[in-house]
């Protein structure tokens, strides 16, 4: 009578409890030839070939496990031990970060599993550094001499291959348009008007000086939640001006006295290519965010446009991130970014921070694609009796 792979695992199992560790191996590879898609069979197998010093037979035996299932957890510890044990620092590390990446999403790990995962962490944190180091100072000096586009793109796909930087997606709350490039922040060759903008900028600083020295009605929350509605990251700036907005355009409509207020602001606005759709766009405003208040990571409503900073006033200790890009304010010098990619801003100096703030049309649009949009947006607005925000 044969035995099944159950009868021949306990064999090996008592076999490993008397110490006959060749007798061990042999059984339980007669279990995984039995039932060759059982992973607790070939972890068995390994641990056995382990203790009988045969590293070669211990890693096939792993492999086979992760054969079976690749997200079977002990197995790829395991693996990485192996790997690990063996000075493979490359396979190490990515057998150790897949162990991290499926053990985060354990609920309620118990006390072998935190300790292992904190020991993955600190291992990929040290091995990557090492990597890291050589790699940089060999590549920075090539991608830098890069243009600008080459040389952003480079150094993420650089940081990102190191693991050192996350890579963000679009992440739209109203129109998504297909296909368009995940840029972070628009490269300037995209703006051909940029320096235009720029020498206008005591002009408009001048305009938005007289704006806060004497703000009227026209200083309002930027954050204008609906009454009812709470429980979000914006409930400490919601109705408080902490981050407030004097308008000049508001999606798609004029704010006459503070286009008034504002001729130099107004002229340089209208002189630039952006869009024109009745309700929605353009919006244009002087962003105002008081010191030591800083607003959260968050994304916007479409990728058709760009988001351009005009900074005006800017105190040491203000910052900006949009996906793994940090950028600092410097007066005068405008930039592009999607805010379609998570992002966020902080002022933690003790002044205020102010930057003029408008929307265009995404570069990577093409007219065409930009008069299809705008056509949508009319017809959705025609037929719905009111126009989407956004």
């Amino acid at each position: 009578m044969s035995l099944t792979s159950q009868e021949a695992n306990a064999r090996g199992l008592a076999a490993l409890r008397d110490g006959d560790l060749a007798l061990a191996q042999q059984w339980f590879a007669e279990a995984v030839a039995l039932d060759p898609a059982a992973g607790s069979l070939w972890r068995n197998l390994a641990h056995a070939r382990r203790l009988a010093g045969d590293a070669a037979g211990e890693r096939a035996a792993l492999e086979g496990a992760l054969g079976v299932d690749a997200r079977d957890l002990p197995a790829l510890v395991r693996l990485a031990q192996w790997f690990e044990r063996a000075g493979d620092r490359r396979e190490a590390m990515l057998r150790w970060s897949g162990v991290i990446q499926l053990g985060e999403q354990v609920t309620n790990p118990s006390e072998e599993l935190s300790h292992l995962l904190a020991h993955a962490r600190d291992y990929c944190a040290v091995q990557g550094a090492a990597l890291a180091t050589p790699i940089r100072q060999a590549l920075e000096p090539r991608y830098d001499a890069f243009g600008q586009a080459s040389r952003r793109r480079a150094q993420a796909f650089i940081e990102h291959s190191l693991g050192n930087r996350r890579i963000y997606p679009n992440v739209c709350a109203g129109l998504h348009y297909p296909f368009l490039p995940a840029d972070e922040f628009f490269d300037d060759h995209h703006f051909t008007w940029f320096d235009q903008l720029a020498a206008e900028t005591a002009a408009i600083r001048g305009e938005l000086e007289a704006l806060i020295a004497d703000p009227g009605e026209e200083l309002i929350p930027y954050v204008r939640m609906e009454k009812g509605v709470s429980g979000s990251q914006w409930d400490p700036l919601n109705h408080n001006l902490d981050w407030g907005a004097c308008f000049l355009w508001e999606y798609g409509r004029p704010n006459t006295p503070v286009l008034e207020r504002c001729p130099r602001t107004a002229a340089a606005l209208a002189r630039l290519p952006g869009a024109r759709i009745p309700g929605r766009a353009p919006s244009a405003f002087f962003s105002m965010l008081k010191p030591h208040t800083r607003i959260p990571p968050h994304t916007g409503v479409t990728n058709t446009r760009a988001i351009v900073h005009l900074p005006l006033i800017v105190p040491p200790g203000c910052g900006f991130r949009v996906g793994g890009e940090r950028r600092e304010w410097i007066l005068g010098k405008p930039f592009a970014f999607d805010d379609t990619i998570e992002h966020e801003a902080w002022n933690d100096s003790d002044q205020l921070r102010a930057v003029l703030i408008f929307d265009v049309w995404n570069p990577h649009l093409s007219s065409e694609e930009q008069s299809i949009v705008a056509e949508y947006c009319g017809m959705v607005d025609d037929l719905s009796g009111s126009p989407q925000q956004g």
